[in-house]
């Protein structure tokens, strides 16, 4: 099998790694009953109080609780969280379960990858911006508590950078790009 090769990120761009996203259908679901009813499904009530649906198509996984609430996980985009759901739903349904049409979708994290293409100082960079924390002996990256958008960055030393807690995935790369200009206008890129 041969190994999938990812394009090379240039700087301003971003990859979005996982989309996480919710939806409450507005009805009590029967775990037991989906349990038995669907395939590709992890239910252990004891470990943990949802079950887990694992979706080929797309290749995403849902977690469906007793309350009506799911959460998926696994999506690249925005476009594939929502077929993921619909699936899931689609799916519950299947089981005679009667589900309200249209139940709402809310993204609640993008975790996305960029590279500034270009190695960085992260002690000068923990020195220089606030909202930053940096203990190389406990994690390898420089955390960067950004305010606009309100985000999460991973900076690491190779140039590399995660980003998280986006909504959208025009605020993951708002943050990449915002990087980049704050540490060129800082003498650190």
């Amino acid at each position: 099998m041969a190994k999938e090769v990812k394009p090379e990120i240039k700087r301003g761009e971003i990859r979005i790694e996982n989309v996480v996203a919710s939806s409450t259908l507005g009805v009590d679901i029967d775990l037991e009953k989906v349990a038995v009813s669907l395939k590709n499904i992890e239910y252990e009530p004891e470990q943990f109080p949802g079950l887990v649906f694992h979706l080929d198509r797309p290749k995403t996984a849902a977690l469906i609780f007793g309350s009506g609430k799911i959460v998926c996980t696994g999506a690249k985009s925005i476009d594939m969280v929502h077929k993921a759901i619909e699936a899931t739903v689609q799916k519950i349904r299947e089981t005679g379960i009667d589900i309200p049409p249209n139940p709402p979708v809310t993204v609640q994290n993008i975790v996305a990858s960029g590279n500034l293409h270009a190695e960085l100082n992260l002690d000068a960079i923990a020195v220089a911006l606030e909202r930053t924390e940096y203990e190389p002996e406990q994690f390898p990256g420089l955390v960067y508590r950004m305010t606009e958008p309100k985000v999460v960055v991973l900076l690491f030393g190779s140039g590399k950078m995660v980003c998280t807690g986006a909504k959208t995935p025009d605020d993951a790369l708002m943050a990449v790009d915002r990087v980049g200009k704050k540490l060129e206008g800082l003498g650190l890129l």
